[in-house]
């Protein structure tokens, strides 16, 4: 549960864009406002690219000692922000300081939840991960609300606040099985009787001292990184575009609020029925995880199709949940792809590469609308992308398929050397019934 408040403290750093505020009583107070909101819609982007740092001072140190510099570094940002010299100042410490801080938060969070379950490793994942949409849904009112009562500058100062709270979740983390206890455990093992392959599992079981690199050399590391920048194209489309899409429609804007409070309560219950039923093992979590974008894209196409508000509610209310699915499984696939020995390094590089179509899907969605001229061409694009995502899903599983069969054919037992075994057991059979004549 301490996974789960960091992620919400993480998530906390977000101000309410300024057209969820009430006017402010002067335009100095609207322009600092205004540059804490875009400090953090500029620099999220960032945060995901600075993961492969997060990570890999995590593989060097520990996940506790990351995180607890994550909320240092996040209250920090925050508390110097509280100054507000200018939009500089505010860039460099609410934006970069603050969101620097959040990286080496967020990273070290989700890694070790993967490392501390095995068999309920999506469950697991989907409750820590459910932080996000608690936030969504009740921490915005709740900031609306501070800047109304403590203006702007003490909003900064209660958030950061809240967002210390990261350490003393770092503090709770318990740092994972260490080397010497391993040692400690081949020296209990008596020599022979397997004790070479008990060696061989537990020295997989350990992390690399070292970050990875040479991950992006492995082509099942890279058809899944491939599947996250076609994702991340296409989930910044839909809340972009949804409330634009809702106006053009002629919906009042009291209902069009509402869909982002759909948008929030579907996806907190899509991530835990989805690590639930991934807890269960009926479905491998890759197949569970396509057939989930299969949906995602059919719901994105079938969304411009709405006429009114009920309906664009009903394809609203398939998305998130579906995408909250996503998210709840996603990180569980990439430990199934790369093996826990590798995943700290391999979360870092994934979120680094992913960041990329967060960076590209928002502005070529942009361009396909004002080319087309509707709001509905930027869900078709969405759609179209993430169909193209799935597909390298279902190349990334054939792969994993064929080196299980590879694995169990050289793992097979030795056929006998002789060239015709029949002719040996018939020898074999003959000197058997001579000896039991001379025997006679």
């Amino acid at each position: 549960m301490c996974v789960f408040f960091s992620n919400l403290c993480c998530q906390g750093c977000h101000f309410p864009m300024r057209q969820d505020l009430d006017q402010p009583s002067c335009p100095a107070e609207y322009s600092r406002i205004q540059a804490v909101a875009l400090s953090h819609t500029c620099m999220a982007p960032q945060n995901r690219r600075l993961a492969p740092v997060a990570s890999s001072l995590c593989v060097k140190y520990s996940h506790r000692a990351v995180l607890v510099t994550g909320g240092l570094l996040a209250f920090s940002g925050m508390a110097l922000g509280f100054l507000g010299l200018n939009m500089v100042w505010m860039y460099a410490t609410t934006g970069f300081l603050q969101g620097l801080g959040i990286s080496f938060s967020w990273t070290p969070a989700i890694s070790i939840v993967s490392h501390y379950f095995s068999k309920k490793r999506a469950l697991a994942n989907a409750i820590a991960s459910a932080g996000e949409c608690a936030f969504a849904f009740t921490f915005g009112p709740f900031f609306q609300w501070l800047i109304g009562q403590y203006g702007w500058k003490g909003a900064l100062l209660i958030i950061g606040g809240i967002q210390l709270n990261i350490c003393v979740c770092g503090v709770l983390m318990r740092p994972l099985k260490s080397n010497c206890c391993l040692e400690a455990s081949h020296s209990e093992i008596p020599p022979g009787s397997g004790a070479s392959r008990i060696e061989k599992e537990e020295k997989s079981s350990t992390t690399h001292k070292t970050f990875n690199w040479r991950l992006v050399r492995r082509p099942e590391f890279v058809l899944y990184a491939m599947f996250g920048i076609l994702a991340a194209m296409s989930f910044f489309v839909p809340p972009l575009f949804l409330v634009p899409l809702s106006y053009s429609l002629g919906i009042d804007e009291s209902w069009t609020a509402s869909l982002l409070s759909i948008l929030a309560m579907v996806d907190f219950a899509g991530r835990l029925l989805c690590g639930w039923y991934a807890n269960l093992h009926v479905t491998k979590t890759i197949h569970l995880l396509t057939m989930t974008i299969t949906v995602i894209s059919t719901s994105l196409m079938l969304m411009p199709l709405a006429n009114n508000y009920l309906s664009l509610a009903i394809f609203t209310g398939f998305y998130g949940f579906f995408f909250g699915t996503t998210v709840a499984v996603h990180i569980t696939v990439l430990a199934d792809v790369v093996g826990m020995s590798d995943f700290d390094s391999a979360l870092g590089l994934f979120m680094l590469i992913r960041s990329t179509g967060g960076f590209l899907g928002p502005p070529l969605a942009g361009l396909i609308v004002d080319m087309a001229g509707d709001y509905k061409a930027g869900f078709y694009m969405a759609g179209a992308t993430l169909v193209l995502a799935a597909v390298f899903l279902v190349i990334l599983d054939q792969f994993q398929q064929r080196s299980e069969r590879g694995s169990q054919t050289n793992t097979k037992p030795e056929k006998s050397t002789l060239p015709y075994p029949s002719l040996h057991f018939l020898k074999l059979q003959n000197r058997i019934y001579q000896e039991h004549d001379v025997a006679v």
